[in-house]
């Protein structure tokens, strides 16, 4: 038994869902946002509330069942509260600032990077040293956070590059005489 699946997403107030076939519509005060479901598992909207079941005992059942449950409570955190990650920039001479709709990077390199986020994220530096990515799609935010760290990752003799707020880097110790 899945102990995932076996619980039901809550729908908070304000927030719908509509089921057609697989696919699951939920809707909230940031958006729409749909996920649509393999066939071996059935979906439910009761008492405000969407549960999911698999449809036999076969491997595959049990491990979209699990899957399912969480990408429904992923699109109704989504179009409640969202989803945010926070990137920290750490070397000399390495900033971020917002142009219009860009977001304008100077790591160090011969020239700087210019990264535009795609529709359904933004993206700000509210310092020249940080990076805040939020939306309500959690793959779409995870990918333009890893796209932008991606450019200068954090190196492990000087730490210097783009990490992820609280990320831990593992130093090195540098050559000995």
């Amino acid at each position: 038994m899945s102990r995932i699946g076996k619980r039901a997403v809550v729908l908070p107030s304000g927030v719908t869902a509509s089921i057609s076939g697989q696919t699951i519509e939920i809707k909230g005060p940031k958006g729409t946002r749909a996920f649509k479901a393999t066939d071996d598992v059935t979906l439910t909207v009761e008492n405000d509330a969407v549960s999911v079941t698999p449809r036999g005992t076969s491997k595959r059942a049990r491990q979209q069942w699990g899957m399912s449950r969480t990408m429904v409570a992923n699109l109704v955190t989504g179009v409640t509260d969202g989803f945010k990650k926070e990137l920290e920039i750490q070397g000399v001479g390495y900033r971020a600032a917002m142009t219009g709709n860009t977001l304008k990077l100077n790591l160090g390199l011969s020239h700087d990077v210019d990264y535009t986020p795609p529709a359904g994220v933004t993206v700000t530096a509210p310092k020249q040293t940080e990076i805040v990515v939020e939306g309500i799609d959690e793959q779409l935010v995870g990918q333009v956070a890893a796209n932008i760290r991606a450019w200068r990752k954090p190196e492990p003799y000087k730490g210097k590059g783009i990490r992820y707020k609280g990320e831990f880097i593992f130093r090195k110790e540098g050559k000995k005489k």
